[in-house]
């Protein structure tokens, strides 16, 4: 070995064929990362990568040439460089040919750039060599005897720092994910930002996560972007006390995931029963980015689904209602100018009603089974135009009602939606019914604001007409 090394054109052979491979590649790196920052060192980077040291390397081989014993002529120079443009020529239109309109899913799509550069590279190392060996008649068996035992020895001292790096390059040939896309691992779920040779980059919302390819090539992922099926499903697991119906608490969940904002219209949304207590809600969203916002909204709206149903959720204790509900009746019976024993029917058959910001509290063209007072919160008005834009009416707060057609059973023209944590006492149809008929002057007021609410109505949607003639 000794012998081998004590030629002198081992070391800068040596240099060539393993120093020049590394500098490429880290030279490639600080490119790509300067650029992401917009730096102006890009330019000098990039010309010191493609130009100069490829350039060294071939004057240190071209160097050697000394220690042969040719005549180095202007032919055989003009022949060299010749030569060596051909042979960048050659692999441009290759690489062109290969790769420069590679369809999409293929072999030659997924092949990750850095095979790519590496390929060319050996091509112009053998190329030079036989240039070397054709024009200057130079014996290179020794040049490929030194790669091929510096190979063997570099291959068997990092063997066990290479073989992560080789796993993480063919984890990037099949290509399972792209950027864009989704990923969820053991450590960290977001969406892949930056792909290259060494790491994965992945925007957490929170920071980038870095993740080397050989992590990710030795550990199980998920690709969320690539779900089975026409759309991602956001999940939710809640749970309820075993005592509560499950077809009570199936209906109450799935009206809440069915008014979720991200929910895809035209996909229906699913909960399965697990089992003691828990159930499962499928939530169709366009897609992972409306995860954690779905879910989020999902589980602090069905607490107030829970609390209308009279539903136990994660277990929880219904406080008692019945003297707010007492409380808040009188002071609309005071205010209708009703007498107690009309107060004491709507008491009777009262309940308080709990409605989160965002909820619909009366949808456009329901018949509605109860007139609702609300007590806190305020409540916006809205009526839907045939181009299926919302139109605002204005807003409700504490002292108004709502579902004042629950008497006379029309549908709504208008709609209802609680634009803070609100709360409604509803007294049912048949108790409104029976005070109606004690005090003629509270049916008055209610046909009275139905009317207003109407014109209200026809007033927005002819404006809304007009604006688009």
């Amino acid at each position: 070995m000794s012998a081998l090394t004590g030629q002198p054109w081992f070391w800068p052979a040596l240099i060539v064929v393993v120093g020049l491979p590394l500098a490429l590649l880290l030279l490639q790196e600080l490119h790509a990362s300067l650029v992401r920052r917009g730096s102006t060192y890009a330019k000098p980077v990039r010309l010191l990568r493609n130009w100069v040291f490829p350039i060294f390397a071939i004057y240190l081989l071209v160097d050697q040439l000394e220690y042969s014993a040719v005549n180095a002529t202007w032919s055989k120079i003009s022949a060299t460089v010749v030569g060596f443009l051909v042979i960048l020529l050659l692999l441009s239109a290759a690489n062109a040919a290969l790769f420069g309109e590679a369809q999409s899913g293929t072999w030659r799509d997924r092949l990750p750039s850095i095979f790519v550069d590496l390929g060319q590279f050996i091509l112009i190392i053998i190329g030079i060599g036989l240039l070397l060996s054709w024009v200057w008649g130079a014996n290179i068996g020794g040049l490929v005897t030194a790669v091929g035992v510096t190979s063997v020895v570099i291959g068997l001292a990092v063997q066990g720092a290479v073989g992560p790096v080789i796993a993480g390059l063919l984890l990037l040939f099949e290509q399972p994910f792209r950027i864009g896309d989704w990923l969820e691992t053991p450590t960290v779920k977001g969406r892949v930002v930056e792909v290259n040779w060494r790491a994965i980059h992945i925007d957490t919302f929170n920071g980038i996560q870095v993740v080397p390819n050989a992590t990710l090539a030795a550990a199980s992922f998920t690709n969320l972007s690539r779900a089975v099926g026409p759309a991602f499903n956001s999940i939710a697991v809640l749970k309820f006390a075993a005592a509560d119906p499950p077809g009570v608490v199936a209906k109450a969940l799935l009206s809440v995931a069915e008014a979720l904002p991200a929910k895809l219209a035209d996909q229906p949304a699913k909960v399965v029963p697990l089992g003691v207590g828990q159930y499962k809600v499928y939530v169709p969203v366009d897609s992972p980015a409306d995860d954690f916002s779905t879910r989020t909204l999902l589980l602090h709206r069905a607490w107030y689904a829970a609390q209308r149903a009279g539903l136990h959720i994660d277990r929880a204790i219904l406080k008692p209602t019945h003297d707010y509900v007492e409380t808040e009746l009188r002071t609309v019976g005071e205010r209708f100018g009703l007498d107690s024993e009309a107060v004491d029917i709507m008491i009777g058959s009262g309940r308080l009603l709990l409605f989160a910001e965002g909820e619909v509290v009366q949808s456009v063209n329901s018949i509605p089974s109860a007139v609702g007072f609300i007590t806190e919160g305020r409540v916006g008005m809205f009526v839907m135009a045939d181009d299926g834009r919302q139109l605002d009416l204005g807003e409700l707060g504490p002292g108004d009602f709502l579902g004042a057609t629950a008497l006379t059973r029309q549908r709504m023209v208008t709609g209802a939606i609680a634009l803070t944590d609100t709360s409604i006492v509803a007294v049912p149809r048949a108790a409104m019914d029976t005070v109606v008929q004690r005090d003629p002057r509270l049916a008055r007021q209610i046909g009275d604001s139905i009317e207003m609410r109407r014109r209200a109505a026809r007033e927005a949607l002819a404006e809304a007409q007009q604006g688009l003639l």
